[in-house]
């Protein structure tokens, strides 16, 4: 399973937490970012937003049907993450478009074994892939990036 963690890109300050939607340079963050993904993600990869509002304008740009996952709404842990999307038995490229902290939990748990608090970037991919090597499964990290390494959107 190859596993795209992608932070939503910036929103606008607001207490309905759902609700918020894109700035503009969210949305020049998303688009510079899925400008990116599209060559390189297979054709039959599945796309995961959460009910926010800019999780799903976030995803949107891929302009690929989005599942509506609530189980990876806001507030969600790593586990419960993980859970939700069959880690690591699911088969194929998924595309979870998420929130901090548990897009930085879920990453360092894959990748060094330990839950802990990792600082994402809004708008940033961690690409991780699962594979089998000398009979363990292991996590490894295919390629991390932020808006600005592939536009000025930073």
């Amino acid at each position: 399973m190859d596993l795209i963690l992608w932070r939503h890109a910036e929103a606008e300050d607001g207490s309905d937490d759902l609700a918020r939607a894109l700035t503009r340079k969210g949305q020049q963050q998303a688009s510079a970012m899925a400008a990116w993904l599209r060559p390189h993600l297979p054709n039959n990869y599945r796309l995961l937003v959460s009910e926010a509002r800019r999780s799903r304008q976030t995803g949107a740009v891929l302009g690929k049907h989005a599942e509506v996952v609530p189980a990876i709404n806001p507030g969600a842990s790593a586990a419960e993450v993980l859970s939700a999307i069959g880690w690591p038995d699911a088969t194929g490229t998924l595309v979870l478009v998420g929130h901090q902290p548990y897009i930085g939990q879920v990453a360092s748990l894959l990748l060094a074994d330990a839950e802990q608090d990792w600082s994402v970037k809004k708008g940033a991919v961690w690409w991780i892939q699962n594979r089998e090597r000398n009979g363990g499964e292991e996590s490894v990290l295919k390629v991390m990036m932020t808006p600005g390494m592939v536009g000025d959107a930073e």
